[in-house]
């Protein structure tokens, strides 16, 4: 009877650790965007972002939040792996930018994560560059 009681809490145990791990990988456990090759949601200019989320920003973050969106606008400022568009669109790259941008027309495509209200800047981030024209 002992050996019956110890099967049926072994049998428990492996269900349930089973369910465990099937509800981790199968619902919880979501593998990242690859903004890179999503097609953006919107195609836009960095001026009319800015101009969205300066007359509404809950009404922005409701369209452009969590979306891929591509930008065209004029890079103010630049560093290894960061530019910020029309100097208030802060775009955060993967990896690190070797052309140089300043002061050029680009078409940046990112993820919209929001407006950050201490830098006062829109932020995307896993951005690349599209298209340059000087």
């Amino acid at each position: 009877m002992k050996r019956k009681k110890i099967a049926i809490v072994v049998a428990a145990l492996l269900i349930a650790v089973s369910g465990g791990i099937y509800f981790y990988y199968g619902f919880l456990f979501k593998e990242a965007r690859n903004i890179e090759t999503e097609m953006p949601d919107f195609s836009i200019t960095a001026a009319k972002l800015i101009e969205d989320y300066s007359s509404n920003p809950e009404k922005a973050n409701s369209l452009y939040l969590n979306k891929t969106i591509e930008l065209k606008g004029l890079v103010t400022k630049e560093t290894d792996s960061v530019i910020v568009l029309e100097n208030s669109v802060f775009c955060l790259f993967t990896q690190k930018i070797t052309q140089k941008l300043l002061n050029n027309n680009t078409v940046v495509k990112g993820k919209c994560i929001g407006y950050d209200e201490l830098f006062q800047e829109i932020k995307l981030d896993q951005c690349t560059i599209n298209k340059q024209n000087n």
